[in-house]
């Protein structure tokens, strides 16, 4: 029998295989050497080393069912496979968390630990790019990941990959992935694994490949749309646009919303309520956490971060606000996640920043959470705010990017970013005002926080504005990328 010396032949057991810094990929001739036929019995498991990336304390783990393989047919299965334990910027493909996953002969599909869908890769040639793939997310939008020209991507976006989303224009690209036919094969052709794992879950199966067949062939595409008309109705809405510190996290946070609609309503917002902005009761945020922890099952140990929306979170103030990231690090129990650290994202306005007490900043710093805090500032001119129709002086405005600099340089554990948009129509003096003002107040450059540009045209060229935007990351003194409108 020929395979390489890392892979080792088990026989099925439910003790914990040993983890082993080896190579993780299997190659095809050893599948190939361990394939049975449909009596799936005779099916053996194999011995798994860790992912690139992923810390040897993965070891101690407590877990609820081992790492295995098996080859079967035409379909290699790893169940329980362990990613990484941190958010790490790469530059080749890594996933997080504990996960399934099925290789076939075209795509490696990646399953949550509730057996849904949530990555696809191509294996085939016609797929775009080697290192490329696709992810679903919990509102059931299909997002692919693009590595474009790595320095470029990173320097736009501060990753390594860049997030193509299958709902909104590219601002900046003019490529759009999902005009393939090989990823919209991808995402419209799962049917026949469907039905495959459909036939092979009534087959005499070990325990755990059947319950996993089972489950994710009941997980098809009218399913997960059940499920995620299930997950707005716990949230009472949906989630229109994430904070863009949520990168950090690759966009893979729980929401919880702790107040509805918003304070401003500007004229320019692709994304405003028409809701006053009205927080929820104590009871209201509690009950909806418990929901969300039923919705996410077996899977919750897969995330360490929460969103605390929708809008203007901050606004709310410090004892709904310290209250529900308290009782979501507890409900959610990010002490037992799989993942380190755990993560706290809200938006914030340019008054929620101004009345905000300093005991709230220290109560959050206080917290086992690294908070993002990002604010729609949107320009420093007055002519660009009264086109925009934002309804706050500019003086204020002014004053929240200082109060922003001084809670980054006050608290190592909260880091305020803020928003400005960008478009070839605004007001001649909005660029302008920002730097002047930026390099008036900054003496030096400042790694902590960052400025998001949110480009207000889709239809401007795309060029132009990638120009634009490059001429502004040299000169603003703080770290500046585009902002990804992900919404959930």
């Amino acid at each position: 029998m020929s395979m390489r010396a890392p892979l080792k032949v088990r026989v099925f057991s439910s003790s914990p295989i040993k983890m082993r810094h080896y190579p993780p990929t299997i190659t095809s001739t050893a599948w190939k050497t361990l394939k049975r036929s449909s009596t799936a019995h005779r099916c053996m498991p194999i011995d798994i080393g860790l992912q690139p990336g992923q810390n040897r304390t993965a070891r101690t783990l407590k877990r609820s069912a081992p790492m295995t393989a098996y080859a079967f047919d035409d379909l290699s299965i790893v169940l329980n496979r362990e990613g990484a334990r941190e958010f790490l910027k790469l530059s080749v493909p890594m996933r997080h968390g504990r996960y399934h996953e099925i290789r076939t002969s075209k795509h490696l599909v990646q399953f949550n630990l509730n057996a849904e869908i949530k990555y696809i890769q191509g294996r085939h040639r016609d797929w775009p790019h080697p290192s490329e793939w696709l992810k679903r997310t919990m509102g059931n939008d299909w997002v692919y990941y693009s590595v474009g020209s790595y320095n470029d991507i990173f320097d736009i976006a501060g990753e390594y990959y860049f997030p193509c989303l299958s709902y909104d224009e590219n601002p900046f690209f003019r490529h759009n992935p999902f005009a393939s036919p090989a990823v919209r094969e991808a995402v419209s052709g799962l049917n026949p694994l469907f039905e495959k794992l459909n036939t092979l879950s009534r087959l005499d199966l070990p325990p755990p490949l059947k319950a996993f067949f089972r489950k994710a062939a009941a997980t098809n595409g009218a399913a997960l749309k059940h499920r995620s008309e299930r997950f707005h109705r716990i949230l009472g809405e949906k989630i229109t646009i994430l904070p863009p510190d949520t990168r950090h996290v690759d966009y893979t946070v729980i929401p919880v919303v702790i107040a509805r609609g918003c304070l401003y309503h500007c004229g320019f917002c692709r994304f405003k309520t028409r809701d006053t902005f009205t927080p929820l009761s104590k009871d209201a945020i509690v009950t909806q956490m418990q929901q969300m922890k039923a919705f996410l099952d077996r899977d919750l140990p897969n995330y360490n971060a929460v969103f605390l929306g929708q809008h203007d979170a901050l606004l709310a103030g410090k004892e709904l606000l310290i209250f529900a990231a308290e009782n979501a690090c507890d409900i959610f129990e990010f002490h037992r996640s799989y993942l380190k650290d755990a993560w706290l994202f809200l938006f914030g306005s340019v008054d929620a920043m101004l009345k905000a007490e300093e005991s709230l900043f220290e109560s959050l710093n206080r917290l086992p959470y690294r908070t993002y805090i990002n604010l729609g500032l949107e320009s420093f001119d007055p002519e660009t705010l009264a086109w925009l129709k934002k309804p706050v002086d500019v003086s204020r405005v002014k004053e929240a990017f200082l109060r922003m600099l001084e809670v980054n340089q006050r608290y190592p554990n909260i880091e305020v970013t803020a928003n400005i948009v960008l478009g070839k129509r605004l007001p001649p003096d909005h660029l302008p005002s920002l730097l002047n003002f930026t390099q008036n107040t900054m003496n030096r450059s400042f790694g902590k926080g960052a400025l998001y540009f949110s480009p207000l045209d889709r239809r401007e060229s795309k060029t132009e504005a990638l120009a634009c935007f490059n001429k502004l990351k040299r000169s603003v003194r703080l770290p500046a990328y585009i902002y990804l409108s992900q919404r959930l």
